[in-house]
């Protein structure tokens, strides 16, 4: 297709996306939902599974195979810097208050989703459509593994900072513990991406050309950024330099990761975690993440959707498997983190809002499934199942959290009458 027709189809494409993410989000807003859980919701919607399902020429149309790789940069570019953005806003000091209370929170959002992965993966690798016919069983129980352990963890500290909880035990703990759980996640994933193909000189390659870059960055770069922070003046604007700078660095570090054989995503959010807190980081997510989360988000999630055909999950072979695979998830994670953190001495009020929180998967794991399926990982049908989970999973999160909290609350309050 002439590049002339790509840009008309983008525009209209981008027209449509933009009407029906703030659309389906502003209905989320009004049921108590964040608005990008209807953005993730109106991303499906406007692939086969409702859109192609309904009006399969009007999709079709809209959305021709020859235009998604260029959905496909502007999504990729857009989730990369929306890491870079999360980047900048995680807190070591959540590790170094709470990290002895949340550890055993963390290992059990790891290890029990791991071990259920191993134990349900060798069935599922026999079941046409969910993987790679090149996958190992133990590639796939890693990745598998890594997508129920992951969290929502931008999600997560939204809702924690919504409810006045950044700063209590509550919200450290759970923050803590998701952001454990998310970067052990992380790490799997680069090591089956690394390792899928059985090309292990490859694969040293790029687990040491990662370990080594964010050593760099968090130890190296780290004191650079720091004089570049100093630079940004306290009642100045943002000058246009500093932005192209900070711009440049995210693309280098984007283009290193993916050099290496990992993924752009933990480029921007290596470069975000080693960025020095003041000034200069609240400027530029002031400047650039209005844009980036109502403008690239919803291409991200465009993009998943057209890939996700729900109906797929209907297939009686698939069926049972996407049930096997949510009960994981909710086992793996909800539960088990509920109980461990029971068992580490927290009240029932805080171990069940923990558990709920943990749960949530939501965009990051649209951004692991999305990874797996560029590197041929899994196939269309584990796609669509992990897209119902992680919607499931997100859509579940606060509407119970908020129960828990009234109504143990609610009962605090009523003993203390008596």
């Amino acid at each position: 297709m002439p590049a002339a027709e790509l840009s008309v189809y983008f525009f209209l494409q981008a027209a449509v996306i933009l009407s029906v993410c703030r659309l389906i989000g502003g209905l989320a807003k009004r049921i108590g939902q964040p608005q990008v859980v209807g953005e993730m919701i109106a991303g499906v919607t406007l692939g086969p599974s409702l859109l192609g399902w309904a009006f399969p020429g009007l999709q079709a149309a809209l959305f021709p195979a020859q235009t998604l790789d260029t959905l496909y940069v502007f999504a990729q570019f857009g989730v990369g810097l929306y890491m870079f953005l999360v980047g900048t806003e995680f807190r070591s000091d959540h590790f170094r208050s709470c990290f002895r209370g949340a550890f055993s929170v963390s290992i059990a959002g790891i290890a029990v989703p791991f071990a259920l992965a191993f134990l349900i993966a060798p069935w599922l690798v026999g079941i046409p459509g969910l993987f790679a016919d090149s996958v190992r069983v133990a590639d796939a129980s890693l990745f598998l593994g890594a997508a129920i352990a992951i969290t929502a963890f931008p999600m997560l500290a939204r809702i924690i900072h919504e409810r006045g909880l950044a700063g209590s035990k509550l919200g450290t703990l759970a923050l803590t513990a998701g952001a454990v759980d998310d970067a052990a996640a992380w790490c799997i994933l680069a090591v089956v991406l690394a390792s899928f193909g059985g090309n292990w000189d490859r694969a040293w390659w790029a687990i040491g050309g990662g370990i080594a870059y964010a050593a760099f960055v968090l130890l190296v770069g780290r004191r650079l950024l720091r004089r570049l922070a100093a630079a940004a003046g306290p009642d100045a604007p943002l000058s246009g330099t500093m932005l192209a700078v900070l711009l440049i660095l995210f693309c280098l570090s984007a283009w290193a990761m993916d050099a290496i054989g990992i993924h752009a995503v933990f480029g921007g959010f290596l470069l975000g975690a080693s960025m020095p807190k003041g000034v200069l980081v609240e400027k530029f997510r002031a400047m650039l993440q209005p844009f980036v989360v109502v403008f690239f988000l919803p291409m991200f999630f465009t993009y998943s959707g057209v890939k996700t055909d729900l109906g797929m999950v209907l297939e009686p072979q698939l069926l049972f498997a996407a049930i096997a695979i949510l009960v994981a998830s909710f086992a793996g994670k909800g539960v088990a983190c509920y109980v461990a953190a029971r068992l580490a001495g927290e009240s029932p009020r805080d171990a069940k809002a923990i558990g709920v929180l943990m749960n949530a998967r939501g965009l990051m794991e649209l951004i692991l499934i999305n990874i797996g399926l560029q590197a041929g990982v899994i196939k269309q049908g584990l796609f669509s199942i992990l897209v119902l989970m992680a919607i499931a999973t997100t859509l579940m999160a606060t509407p119970l959290f908020n129960w828990i909290m009234r109504r143990e609350n609610a009962k605090a309050t009523a003993i203390n009458r008596h």
